[in-house]
């Protein structure tokens, strides 16, 4: 049974999964994309996520606490100069999962996770000239509706006239 179980574990002991998830992540910041599978995929997410949080405000604490999950300075210094004041705009949801099918040998589900702002097909600042708010469907924004309005006070006085 599934009871109480908050994550994956990955088929992996404690220790295992957590050298795992710390290679994961150190490479996911040095190269801004990698290949693996769904399952290390979303593990990464969630383990990744509050870091790239925490490198958002550079102070000390928070290069120590970052620091302490993966034990790699030049990781933690790219973290905090490069990928944190890229992403301080953004509210949450850094990094992107994207399917890209099944291994051929063993038949494992395949992904793609990489951080958003660094993929420049899927960014938004690539389209020029749209707007970046809200599509809506709704009337169209003509003058005829306001003309009308305009013009109907005009034709009652000339009704009275």
């Amino acid at each position: 049974m599934r009871h109480g179980k908050k994550f994956n574990h990955l088929g992996r002991k404690k220790g295992h999964r957590k050298a795992l998830l710390k290679n994961l992540t150190i490479s996911l910041v040095e190269y801004k994309r990698i290949n693996t599978t769904v399952a290390k995929a979303k593990a990464l997410r969630v383990f990744v996520e509050p870091l790239i949080t925490k490198s958002k405000t550079d102070s000390m604490h928070s290069r120590r606490v970052v620091f302490g999950y993966l034990q790699n300075k030049d990781t933690v210094k790219e973290l905090f100069d490069e990928i944190g004041p890229k992403v301080a705009g953004r509210p949450g949801g850094y990094t992107r999962i994207i399917k890209t099918g099944f291994r051929k040998g063993d038949g494992a589900e395949m992904a793609m996770i990489e951080l958003v702002d660094y993929n420049t097909v899927y960014s938004n600042s690539s389209t020029s000239g749209k707007s970046g708010g809200r599509r809506r469907r709704g009337k169209k924004k003509s003058g005829g509706a306001a003309a009308a309005v305009a013009t109907a006070p005009d034709v009652a006085k000339q009704e009275e006239e």
